[in-house]
């Protein structure tokens, strides 16, 4: 399974306008694409960032919808104002028991394949005894030797408490794959309609 992430650093004041875009444009026409397997949106309402995510069944189908949604993305960059990033991902690990209402992201450097071991074996079963985790997924890029970890929350409240054990689960982990840490942010998940099957 692949992803498309697409990050907008837009404006505060344009976030409600872009989850109604995505809500009833992006979502419905990526649904209707030949294997993709639905979307999912993060937003940060200080900031203005949000981050569009596409599954793909496979790296193939997701090349070949480039250039179909190159005017979908276009458009969400005019509502949603600011720069727009695009990366591409191999989705490694997802595990799921429900949808939260926020989610934490975590970029890491580092040898994705020690990344993935770790994420599975290390840091999986204690998020699972965390209070409010509802999911959590690995994406890795290989070419740049990034990882994108996230985890969902049943409340801001849970999420904000989980922070002292995150911290120290994202350092082992980035100690573990000989790597470091480039970000950490949190969002609020708007809109939830990723189909990617367990891969834990």
């Amino acid at each position: 399974m692949y992803a498309r992430s697409t990050t907008f650093h837009g404006s505060p004041g344009n976030i409600d306008a872009g989850i109604t875009f995505v809500k009833n444009e992006a979502g419905p026409m990526l649904d209707s694409i030949e294997g993709c397997r639905g979307l999912s949106m993060l937003v940060d309402r200080e900031s203005g960032r949000c981050i569009a995510t596409s599954s793909w069944e496979d790296e193939a189908t997701m090349r070949a919808s480039d250039g179909q949604l190159r005017a979908l993305r276009d458009r969400g960059k005019d509502i949603l104002g600011g720069d727009m990033q695009i990366d591409e991902w191999e989705i490694v690990v997802m595990h799921r028991s429900h949808h939260g209402e926020c989610a934490r992201v975590s970029w890491l450097q580092g040898d994705v394949d020690a990344m993935a071991e770790i994420f599975r074996v290390g840091i999986l079963p204690e998020l699972e005894q965390t209070d409010g985790f509802c999911s959590a997924s690995l994406l890795v890029n290989r070419s740049s030797g990034l990882g994108c970890a996230t985890t969902a929350w049943e409340s801001r409240a849970a999420m904000e408490a989980s922070r002292p054990a995150a911290d120290d689960m994202r350092n082992r982990a980035a100690s573990d794959a000989r790597g470091e840490i480039v970000d950490v942010q949190e969002f609020d998940l708007a809109y939830a309609h990723l189909h990617v099957p367990e891969m834990a």
